[in-house]
């Protein structure tokens, strides 16, 4: 099946992309748009083509498979030059996510249109490389300087609404996109066309604009070297003619595509991206987790609590006395208000996260909730008492997981009735904010358990990576190591600041002895 097709709907083409999952931008897809491009201009018949994707989202970037490979032509920034320039206009109708250069192949088009739902954005710097088909020389044709550098050096994309409101985007569709688009289109037909993004002009701001986006680049980004020449090809791109910006541009993605740091990032990228799907699991059907039971409202079993509810679980929090579930609610109430002072909840989204939380002292609560996660005092018998409690309310088939740091999760699951339900689930504090979730299966933990601790770490937007058992997991293993390599070098006369300063420098965000 072609990655490429074309419909026609009177003077209208629809080019419709289906290369799935993502629409990636593999060598099939390209020569697909490359050759589809020149049979439209070839046809009298067409007007105007209307650029959409077929699945769940939109051209969602490069095939990174491909990186590290010998570039086949048709190249990307060939590409969009291509349908920059087709006889035709085209619009890119999106839909999902246009990410990277799927939203460098939109900027080619001459309009874009998105569902309401859709985001846009240039991802790149999170790859330690920086766009590589024109996306730090058309951005800011669209969008202005200011608006490039905040979208490209941080990597982060940005909703429908917004891009429109930035000159991403030309027009939210609603109801169905492809009809949309077309109707759209006919329109933009009518009036006399705008200018391909290349050729439209660009505002360069003072001198001291880039000194003052460098130092704060410098310190959000700690050691990364894409974010600051992306930020040098942006500059180049508002100085420059825009022939001599792409081959800045071209030439600082080929450079950084082969260092090293963009080579780690890759593997992180597919590390994280393969960590919540095992595939020892691929055919096991993870557990119902309609409800949950937090038992501990401390700092961690509030932050799960707080997690839970992000990700739209009813939550029943568990404490031993009243007092301890009024702090409980009051630790939870705390962090949904800190998420409207930064912008991420509004007051109602707020209230209606903490409506969902029921606090109570009574096990019996717990007897219908699907998941159960203990987060009180590390110490073994007071872990078994609530285990004990557990087994006595809760459903047989309920998942009973502890979130211990560093116990032997084989003995806090000793003498369990059906041993196949517990788990380890061990969340970091803040447990709302990290993004790591060890699943800790114990030998007994059956295989719809651990399915069902990677489905819910999906659920949290966590990265969920199985851990064996032993003293601290993973995450506290590593961190025990690297403090005693801190403290070693104190013993040897080396002065703490300067160890914190060598670990800064190394990336870190603070020094193993600064407060965090």
């Amino acid at each position: 099946m072609s990655a490429v097709t074309i419909a026609r709907e009177g003077e209208i083409a629809v080019v419709t992309v289906d290369n799935p999952p993502v629409n990636a931008l593999g060598l099939a897809l390209r020569q697909g748009l490359w050759e589809a491009v020149a049979t439209l201009d070839a046809d009298p018949q067409v007007k105007a083509a209307v650029l959409i994707c077929a699945g769940r989202t939109f051209i969602a970037g490069a095939d990174v498979t491909e990186f590290g490979k010998p570039p086949v032509p048709p190249h990307l920034p060939e590409l969009v030059a291509w349908i920059e320039g087709a006889a035709k206009p085209w619009v890119a109708a999106i839909h999902g996510s246009a990410l990277g250069g799927g939203f460098e192949v939109a900027m080619g088009c001459r309009f874009r249109v998105a569902a309401d739902g859709a985001s846009v954005g240039l991802p790149e710097v999170t790859l330690g490389i920086v766009p590589g088909a024109g996306g730090t020389v058309r951005t800011p044709r669209l969008a202005g300087v200011a608006a490039a550098v905040e979208l490209i050096t941080t990597g982060r994309p940005v909703k429908a609404a917004k891009a429109q409101a930035l000159g991403l985007i030309d027009a939210i569709v609603p109801g169905d996109l492809r009809a949309g688009a077309v109707a759209f289109a006919r329109a933009a037909l009518t009036e006399p066309l705008p200018s391909p993004v290349s050729a439209r002009p660009v505002v360069a701001p003072d001198p001291a604009f880039w000194a003052e986006q460098e130092a704060a680049i410098a310190r959000r980004t700690r050691g990364e070297t894409a974010p600051l020449r992306a930020l040098a090809a942006i500059r180049k791109a508002a100085e420059a003619p825009f022939d001599a910006a792409m081959g800045f541009e071209r030439e600082t993605f080929l450079d950084l595509r082969g260092s090293d740091q963009a080579a780690a990032l890759r593997a992180v990228f597919f590390a994280e991206r393969a960590a919540p799907r095992p595939a020892y699991l691929k055919d096991v059907t993870p557990l119902p987790l309609r409800s949950a039971g937090v038992v501990g409202g401390g700092t961690m079993g509030a932050g799960i609590a707080a997690a839970l509810r992000d990700a739209g679980i009813p939550v029943i929090l568990v404490e031993r006395d009243a007092a301890a579930v009024d702090r409980g609610l009051a630790n939870l109430k705390a962090l949904f208000e800190g998420g409207v002072k930064r912008g991420k909840l509004t007051e109602a989204q707020a209230d209606a996260r903490l409506s969902g939380v029921t606090g109570t002292t009574d096990y019996a609560a717990l007897a219908d909730v699907d998941l159960v996660i203990e987060a009180v005092f590390e110490e073994i018998g007071v872990k078994k008492a609530v285990f004990a409690e557990l087994v006595r309310v809760c459903r047989p088939d309920t998942v009973l997981a502890t979130n211990t740091s560093y116990l032997d999760p084989r003995a806090i699951a000793e003498g369990l009735p059906n041993p196949g339900r517990f788990i380890g689930l061990h969340f970091f504090s803040p447990a709302n904010v990290m993004k790591l979730l060890e699943i800790v299966p114990a030998p007994k933990t059956a295989p719809e358990t651990r399915a069902t601790g990677f489905a819910l770490g999906r659920a949290l937007g966590k990265i969920p990576v199985e851990a064996g058992i032993c003293e601290g997991f993973i995450g506290n293993r590593i961190l025990k190591r690297y403090r005693a390599a801190a403290e070693d070098l104190v013993l040897q006369g080396v002065p703490i600041p300067a160890i914190d300063a060598a670990m800064r420098g190394c990336g870190f965000a603070v020094g193993p002895f600064e407060e965090q």
